[in-house]
């Protein structure tokens, strides 16, 4: 089995060396000992969310925490091309869906996006809480697939900040179903931003859709079927890293 990864964000600095002794305690040193149950022997990664990592083994079990002995360090080196998925407010469990796929894909930021046909709303406290379980899932998701860099879940935007953001940005795509350019035959920078743009359930409106191109988005085709407001932006996200 692939070993468990856990969140340590107090890193030392520099990074322990192998045979160093590292404890991992809090509501992950406790989610290790009690939910997991490991035991000593067992091989755990740990990582500061921030592209840092180190594998080990257990050497020691207390109530709620454990010490790991350091076999190896990892790094996450950054990347020059940076994604940014776009993500419209979905209803129910879509947008988690979508957190967690594009989690799992290696995305290195995430911006909600308050789409004029999105059935969801995010307003006055709902904001807040929304947006913190928004980080949650992708905190979640980073530990399921391993990966040692947490995605950046950003403020939420409304269209008008988001064409700002877009004008900002190297590349912008806009995935949308009437589009006529495939997504593969889109030129991508060696390095710089590339923001994908996911509408909602409704689609994007057409004012949007005029602002985004107003502000040099181009509009991409990923697939000859209308693709879910969860799974378009992996699709996206799929098709531009396996290049």
């Amino acid at each position: 089995m692939t070993s468990p990864l856990f969140l340590l964000e107090r890193f030392a600095d520099p990074l322990p060396a192998v045979g160093e002794s590292v404890q991992l305690d809090g509501d992950e040193g406790r989610h290790a000992v009690v939910v997991r149950r490991l035991r000593p022997g067992e091989s755990i990664l740990l990582s500061n969310g921030r592209g840092l990592g180190l594998r080990g083994r257990v050497t020691h079990i207390a109530k709620a925490s454990l010490t790991m002995e350091v076999t190896d360090q990892l790094s996450l080196p950054e990347s020059e091309l940076r994604l940014v998925a776009v993500q419209a407010l979905a209803k129910g469990d879509r947008s988690e869906l979508a957190l967690e796929m594009l989690t799992e894909m290696g995305v290195h930021e995430i911006v909600p996006w308050q789409a004029s046909r999105s059935i969801v709303r995010w307003n006055g406290d709902r904001t807040e809480k929304s947006l913190a379980r928004w980080r949650s899932t992708v905190r979640e998701a980073t530990k399921q697939s391993r990966r040692l860099r947490i995605p950046e879940v950003s403020e939420p935007l409304s269209t008008s900040r988001l064409v700002e953001r877009i004008s900002a940005s190297d590349v912008s795509l806009v995935l949308h179903e009437e589009a006529t350019t495939p997504l593969s035959a889109v030129e991508l920078p060696a390095a710089g931003e590339v923001l994908v743009v996911i509408g909602p359930e409704g689609g994007i409106g057409p004012d949007e859709l005029a602002a985004f191109h107003g502000a040099g988005a181009q509009q991409v085709v990923i697939s000859d079927a209308v693709l879910r407001t969860s799974t378009a932006g992996v699709v996206a996200l799929a098709g531009l890293l396996l290049r």
